[in-house]
């Protein structure tokens, strides 16, 4: 399917295209899949030989052209494995790189923190090589026991096929005959009183417990398994993925989508990708809820594809849909939450004010010292959320002082008369942060100037400088909020934001022209000096701590750079001394 700008937005397949693509335009639809119809265009169709065919063309064709209406992983992401590599001396490494390089690759691991725990316990316990190979002298790790020499020595084949084999039996969940073997030896250690080694030991065991054993056995073989179940409603799909290695549960991972098609469309979608990424090692076994086709699914990944009916597979199953369910209502609930406190916030607003139900705000603020480097700020609100894209700023041309009415006729005269020039969608509502003089200021450009009829409200401050209440109305009538609604808690953020803004951009303003008031004051430093020194330094300070070569390699002459040097580093003296007195 494809846009007005022969974008593609969606990949589907079906068996019956004129039943599928009927039921898009028959039906009344929402969410997601209401969006997408509305933006359908195009359509263009392949017809394959085989449900086999049509999948993995999908498939290929949403991770290429990444449409926006599909469940799109990204190819590149992965988990943390670890590797026994294949070669003479081998060694244990992390790697999310998973190559057919004959290596043997364990995992995926919940995070890299716990693969690298493990890997050093392996390392400690079961040492291959920790060297960069033969050079002629025993490594620090052959000394502390964690290398088996290949620094100096030609290690047998044997011995490191017997020290695989060890490292593979515990990665795939024997620990007893380990932990047999290190409580023997802490035991020894402790008798001949050598603490410090009983101790590590101790810790060894100790980690087994709390990592490789902390998960109960779930399965009594050890095939590894991923299982996959969902949750959908409302338009929204739920996943949830369990991976079951050394026959515990080893990590969980949950997605969250809205979605077009039905939950056994975008599922299957979902799985063909999970394993179509480049840092994957497939499992020995996947299992699925019923309803999924699994013997399509089997034939692509080349691997068994069950729906457990019965026993600890099937609680498992079920577990991970309970799971899925619980985080798709998390989400609902937090939705909610949003609501009331974005558009719900804003009815709340429009009906205290008597307005009808309105999306954007339009919010001001000035900001100067003394007078100096005037500047306004407009912050936008859509929807009861900023939206930092439409935010802008402006330096005052017109006004040379503190002026709060001129300030603002300025400003909103600059803003509506764009917005009307380039004919662009006015605000629903205009607020000032300030009282009655800057509404009427606002009030006098729009209706007298412009011909415009957009409200204007005023945020009003108590004397504790918090939102107190709005003005609103031909007579500025004071309009209170119940202070616990998120009505008013709307109106404090847009007051909040809104001085933020101005605040920060008047403070980038006056730093930059005080720099170059500074500059400007030395004689023989102009415009283009100025730039320079300030490019290329950047503060006041780092020009004082230059050198007379530095300022002068420039291309600014040696006497100009000789008393740039002496002005900035008597006043830095001045202020040092006036500081300390």
């Amino acid at each position: 399917m494809k846009n007005i700008n022969s974008q593609i937005i969606y990949v589907g397949k079906a068996k019956n295209l004129r039943n599928r693509v009927r039921s898009y335009f028959k039906s009344s639809h929402e969410g997601k899949t209401a969006k997408l119809v509305s933006e359908i265009a195009d359509f263009e169709t392949i017809v394959t030989s085989t449900n086999k065919e049509s999948f993995l063309l999908e498939i290929t064709l949403i991770q290429k052209h990444q449409p926006y209406f599909n469940i799109r992983l990204k190819k590149g992401t992965g988990y943390p494995y670890i590797k026994i590599t294949n070669e003479r001396d081998p060694q244990i490494v992390i790697t999310g790189d998973i190559k057919k390089d004959g290596a043997d690759y364990f995992g995926p691991y919940p995070n890299v923190y716990a693969a690298e725990e493990t890997m050093h316990f392996i390392q400690k316990v079961f040492p291959l090589r920790r060297c960069n190979g033969y050079q002629g002298r025993p490594c620090l790790y052959y000394h502390m026991g964690q290398c088996l020499g290949a620094c100096f020595k030609e290690v047998p084949k044997e011995e490191y096929a017997q020290q695989i084999h060890r490292i593979k039996s515990f990665l795939n969940g024997n620990t007893a005959a380990i932990k047999k073997k290190l409580t023997s030896e802490m035991q020894d250690a402790a008798r001949d009183m050598q603490y410090e080694r009983a101790a590590e030991l101790r810790d060894q065991l100790h980690y087994i417990e709390v990592t490789v054993e902390k998960q109960k056995i779930i399965f009594n073989d050890k095939t590894p398994r991923d299982l996959f179940n969902f949750y959908m409603d409302k338009g929204w799909l739920s996943i949830q993925v369990f991976f079951i290695r050394q026959a515990r549960l080893m990590k969980r991972e949950k997605r969250l989508f809205p979605v077009v098609e039905d939950a056994t469309e975008e599922m299957t979608s979902f799985i063909m990708q999970f394993y179509n990424r480049k840092n994957n090692v497939l499992p020995k076994e996947v299992l699925v809820p019923s309803g999924l086709p699994a013997k399509e699914i089997s034939e692509i990944l080349g691997i068994p594809v069950r729906t457990p009916k019965r026993g600890e597979k099937r609680e498992l199953m079920t577990l991970a849909e309970k799971n899925a369910r619980l985080v798709l209502e998390e989400k609902f609930r937090l939705l909610e939450m949003d609501e009331q406190k974005t558009t719900g916030a804003m009815k709340e607003l429009t009906d205290a004010l008597g307005l009808p139900e309105g999306h954007k705000i339009e919010a001001f603020d000035h900001s100067h010292i003394q007078g100096a480097d005037l500047v306004s700020a407009m912050v936008v609100f859509t929807d009861g959320q900023p939206n930092k894209k439409l935010y802008r700023k402006y330096k005052l041309t017109t006004v040379d002082h503190a002026d709060e009415t001129a300030s603002t006729k300025e400003v909103i005269r600059r803003r509506y008369s764009r917005l009307l020039k380039e004919h662009k969608p006015m605000p629903d509502m205009i607020f000032m942060d300030g009282g009655q003089i800057q509404m009427n200021a606002v009030k006098e450009i729009l209706e007298d100037e412009l011909s415009l009829n957009i409200p204007v409200v005023g945020m009003v401050k108590n004397e504790h400088h918090k939102t107190a209440d709005l003005l609103f109305g031909d007579d500025d009538e004071h309009i209170n909020l119940d202070p616990k609604s998120q009505g008013f808690y709307l109106v404090q953020r847009i007051q909040d934001e809104v001085h933020r803004f101005a605040i920060t951009f008047h403070r980038q303003v006056h730093t930059k022209h005080s720099l170059s008031s500074r500059l400007d004051e030395i004689s023989g430093v102009g415009p283009k000096t100025r730039n320079k020194l300030l490019r290329e330094f950047g503060s006041i300070t780092k020009i004082s701590q230059a050198s007379i070569d530095d300022i002068h390699d420039l291309g600014i002459s040696r006497p100009t750079a000789q008393l740039i040097k002496v002005s900035l580093q008597k006043n830095a003296d001045v202020a040092k001394g006036s500081s300390h007195d």
